[in-house]
């Protein structure tokens, strides 16, 4: 800031400048008004937002794509419990976020009074580190551990309460921002990566798993080059697709569909999986596992929880750059024997999407849906794909080029992100076309947010596919009971509800409208919100063709 910090509102906008931050998210309250005021003069960008749950989002998102913690505020109590969501979103899926909220003062915290909620036995089972400014002095060491703790690999959210009194106290004449601590990162044990040398070797199929945090470490190409090196198929996480591209050969497609899909046979076959940057968060380890007598090389920063689906017989636990260069180092001199495995397993998959890419039916198909945004976008434009039946469909078909060009809340797999999401997308990359691809149901979760994208004037696009209906909860209740109840709701109309915040609305007629409605919306600069009608009787029809398939291997 151009002036010396005089309160601790303005000391923690100091500090936060200090450590590179661009925007914070939110909504003031009585008990914050300083803190937001503070930002006036400031480097920050205050976001105004319709619902402090956006703001979570906005600032998760902004996490995932720069790496860097997204900031979010709010005030007490109820402001305070409305980020809950996007900050557990950010935890589950290891996206570095700091929320700051307002407390009551310590005059009052002691005893039962107006909004008072224990606002940190709230926080601290979702985050990485939760707590409360008791004095002035605190402010720079806290504010430097909380990026500290939300930044490192394993990253996720970190919470800090600020008591109304404290926010405006003055702060200590030499009060100043910490500087950020010099990293390194450590490289792998050589005997570790010596024994996953010699079980590759001995592998009869060896398969890989690349999951979230190759993306988050930007070691996309190094693990295409070890891929291509070892020659041996890659499937991804949900949140690790674009890792390999899928245009790369060995790219088989996502794990982690809720029932047999065409990846799941290459890991059947398995007789070793090396996982790069695989949580288990990301999907049960049983459905690549199920009868535990996979052997399993994992790469990662960190250990894995214990599972018995996940039995690891070698971890190489440090920079997963420096492992995989450590692997390709080992491999040059003498590369692995060539495997054979099966290329049905890829072909599945696009003869899916290359069918649905011809169907003009109407409503329209999913596949059809997902390939007309697929020939919208640039490689490294933007999807998000909210959760619900849409979430399958974006995983399952969508070819992806580029990590974090398609981004899935699979931690929480959390409704409703995708469109406060698509902000906190823009403003992390101001160069890429964003569009988020949700429901009805989980479009008019966080809809209000509309205002907030036009008011700021980020450009973004909204496709709705609409079904009336919570889509993904009707498909599971007709998988495993033969029948749905209470999914399906009504919607306004979506052109006019768009028009009623001062963006533009689009509504697709027939299947021939979508892809130049796409490319029109993804073309202007602004707000547009596209309704799409969806046939999700695809979904069953999907379910039972896995169930019964079987592709020989």
């Amino acid at each position: 800031m151009s002036k010396t910090a005089k309160t601790v509102a303005e000391l923690v906008i100091s500090c936060l400048e200090a450590e590179g931050v661009e925007y914070m998210f939110g909504i003031p309250g009585e008990e914050n008004i300083r803190l937001v005021d503070a930002t006036a003069g400031s480097k920050i960008r205050f976001i105004l937002v319709r619902h402090e749950q956006g703001a979570a989002f906005m600032a998760d998102i902004y996490g995932r794509l720069t790496g860097k913690a997204g900031v979010c505020t709010a005030t007490l109590g109820p402001g305070a419990i409305n980020l809950l969501l996007g900050v557990t979103d950010a935890q589950t899926d290891s996206t570095p976020l700091v929320a700051i909220s307002a407390q009551v003062g310590l005059n009052r915290i002691y005893k039962e009074s107006h909004q008072i909620v224990d606002l940190l036995s709230m926080f601290k089972p979702v985050t990485k580190w939760a707590d409360m400014m008791l004095t002035p002095a605190a402010v720079p060491e806290m504010l430097r551990k909380a990026f500290d703790v939300a930044q490192a690999e394993r990253p996720g959210a970190v919470y800090l309460a600020i008591p109304e009194d404290i926010e405006a106290s003055s702060v200590p004449a030499d009060a100043r921002p910490l500087t950020a601590r010099p990293r390194h990162a450590a490289g792998p044990d050589p005997l570790q990566v010596k024994a996953a040398v010699e079980l590759l070797r001995k592998a009869k199929k060896p398969v890989l798993l690349a999951g979230h945090g190759v993306a988050r470490a930007g070691v996309s190409k190094a693990l295409t080059d070890l891929v291509d090196l070892l020659d041996i198929p890659v499937a991804t996480t949900f949140m690790g697709k674009g890792v390999v591209s899928d245009r790369n050969r060995h790219a088989l497609g996502v794990i982690g569909f809720m029932r047999h899909d065409y990846e799941n046979f290459a890991f059947d076959e398995a007789d070793l999986i090396l996982s790069v940057g695989y949580e288990l968060q990301e999907f049960a380890p049983v459905r690549i596992n199920p009868h535990k007598d996979k052997t399993i090389i994992h790469v990662n920063r960190f250990a894995e929880d214990t599972d018995a689906c996940y039995p690891i017989s070698v971890s190489i636990e440090a920079d997963i750059g420096r492992s995989i260069a450590a692997l390709k180092d080992a491999f040059a001199a003498e590369p692995l024997p060539k495997h054979t495995y099966n290329h049905k397993i890829r072909q599945s998959r696009e003869d899916e999407l290359a069918k649905g890419e011809k169907d003009d039916s109407f409503p329209l198909k999913p596949q059809r849906i997902v390939s007309d945004i697929r020939k919208a976008l640039g490689d490294d434009d933007i999807a998000l794909a909210d959760t619900g039946a849409i979430k399958m469909w974006m995983a399952r078909l969508y070819p992806t080029y580029a990590p974090l060009s398609c981004l899935i809340s699979n931690g929480l797999s959390t409704m409703a992100f995708a469109l406060p999401g698509a902000i906190g997308a823009r403003l992390a990359k101001p160069d890429r076309k964003i569009l988020a691809v949700m429901g009805d149901g989980g479009f008019m979760m966080n809809s209000q947010e509309i205002e907030t994208a036009v008011r700021e004037k980020i450009p973004l696009v909204v496709l709705i596919w609409v079904d009336n209906a919570y889509g993904l909860i009707k498909w599971k209740m007709d998988m495993e009971m033969g029948h749905h109840r209470d999914v399906d709701f009504g919607n306004p109309d979506f052109v006019k509800y768009a028009e009623s915040f001062g963006a533009k609305g689009y509504a697709v007629g027939k299947a021939a409208d979508l892809l130049p409605t796409l490319q029109k919306a993804l073309g202007e600069d602004g707000v547009l919100i596209i309704a799409c009608p969806v046939d999700y009787s695809e979904n069953m029809k999907l379910t039972d063709k896995l169930g019964a398939l079987t592709i020989p291997l």
